[in-house]
């Protein structure tokens, strides 16, 4: 049963990419269509063809590589000039993608092409994909907080400690000895739910906890609901010492750097975990702390690959935030689908990776290096600041922006992109990253 949990996990994710890769080009679809480019072919995956189907003008398929997709825009760049044959490489490269381009450029059709558009309505096709990936982010992000809820402690009493075990010790189960806790004292039970502390009503267990905490050696009220029934119960917390927190929630240090500590009051009591719906902004907010994670990691990217290079040949353990590829994404997922948790639990998990991975589609596209979306932005904008310029200085229009000069670059990242792949995928493979050890 297990294998099959860990599959169904794996299928789980795979399925999720390739509705996120289809959806992806589906931005970028829509948009050129609707702005009259021609557009040949749409396209998941790569390498062989493997099924595909003629609606319109437009081939629509799948191909045997299933690690992205495309669309076939007649027109990317302006067509090329006659010219004789092509001397070096790089000139070589040049004139193929120049070729290349020029065939998608069918006869009748020359003025819609995706050059000729407009700066904006070039940009807002090329947004197009990454914006549908942070919109489906922000869906399933949206779907877990404010449709499923966030697990927080409640009220609800789980377990109640038996004892009072010494600081630092590594003594498991109770003695005799052990003094009785304060909350087995009181005669809190599992399944109590707090109702009011010290006269406070209390709606949260981090209500509950400050309550508690503030009143080390004094002896408060407790109202409980057992049963439908409320039960007044006297609690005297504990003193114990604990570390100082400051506002951002880290440990506050003196001037040696050691942890400062203060006294607090201890019952001995744990809180049931629940989903609480969330308002329905959480959503967006978490889609944006996750752009925000990923962005730093891709401004770190260099130290984070050599780390992944170092931990792969050596001893070295890998990053738990570092980068992944598709099968380290895969394993992962394996391993919470197979998880010993509740149902609820592992969708949840899976829903996160599925909504941080569309993030990760939606920031890493918008690179502006080519072949990537963030690329073929940047040559719009320079396109359209050309034209300005042009305009505020009275001269001719230029000629469009011919970005096959480009192609030698574009190569360099993309050999880049599959060495990085490449990388990626062997560490995933023979020294993977694991969420139970």
């Amino acid at each position: 049963m297990e294998i099959l949990l860990y599959l169904g996990g794996i299928l789980f994710m795979l399925v999720g990419l390739g509705v996120s890769i289809g959806l992806h080009e589906v931005g970028h679809l829509v948009p050129a269509k609707l702005f009259g480019v021609r557009v040949g072919q749409y396209m998941i995956g790569f390498g062989p063809r493997v099924w595909s189907k003629r609606f319109g003008e437009t081939e629509y398929g799948f191909k045997a590589l299933p690690l992205g997709g495309f669309i076939s825009m007649s027109g990317m760049y302006p067509p090329s000039s006659k010219t004789g044959p092509a001397k070096g490489v790089f000139a070589s490269l040049v004139q193929d993608a120049r070729s290349a381009n020029d065939e998608t450029i069918a006869d009748g059709d020359e003025k819609r092409v995706f050059y000729r558009l407009p700066v904006w309505k070039r940009i807002i096709v090329m947004l197009g994909g990454p914006v549908m990936n942070l919109l489906l982010a922000i869906f399933i992000f949206t779907l877990m907080a404010s449709g499923i809820g966030v697990q927080q402690a409640s009220t609800t009493v789980s377990s109640v400690s038996e004892c009072m075990l010494p600081a630092g010790s590594t003594q498991q189960e109770c003695t005799p000895a052990d003094p009785a806790s304060p909350a087995a004292s009181a005669g809190f039970e599992p399944g109590d739910v707090m109702v009011s502390l010290d006269g406070q009503s209390v709606q949260t267990f981090a209500d509950a906890s400050a309550i508690i905490q503030a009143s080390p050696n004094e002896a408060i009220d407790v109202v409980v609901q057992r049963d439908d029934t409320d039960v007044l119960l006297s609690l005297t917390p504990e003193p114990a010492e604990r570390a100082q927190l400051d506002a951002n929630g880290q440990v506050v240090t003196d001037a040696d750097g050691e942890p400062v500590t203060h006294t607090v009051g201890y019952a001995g009591i744990t809180a049931q975990l629940e989903y609480v719906q969330q308002p329905i902004g959480t959503g967006t907010d978490l889609a944006m702390q996750q752009a925000g994670a990923v962005t730093s990691l891709i401004v770190h990217l260099p130290e984070k690959l050599w780390d992944v290079g170092t931990a792969l040949f050596t001893d070295q353990e890998r990053d738990p935030n570092g980068p992944l590829s598709v099968v380290g994404v895969g394993r992962i997922a394996g391993e919470v689908a197979a998880a010993d948790a509740s149902v609820l639990n592992r969708l949840v998990v899976l829903m996160n990776l599925l909504a941080a991975l569309n993030i990760a589609l939606f920031v890493f596209n918008l690179v502006p290096l080519l072949p990537l979306d963030g690329g073929h932005i940047v040559v719009a904008l320079w396109d359209g600041i050309r034209r300005f310029w042009a305009k505020l200085t009275r001269r001719p229009e230029p000629r469009p922006v011919d970005a096959t000069r480009l192609v030698p670059l574009t190569i360099v990242v993309a050999v880049l992109l599959i060495g990085m792949g490449a990388l990626l995928l062997m560490a995933d493979i023979f020294k993977p990253m694991r969420l139970f050890g």
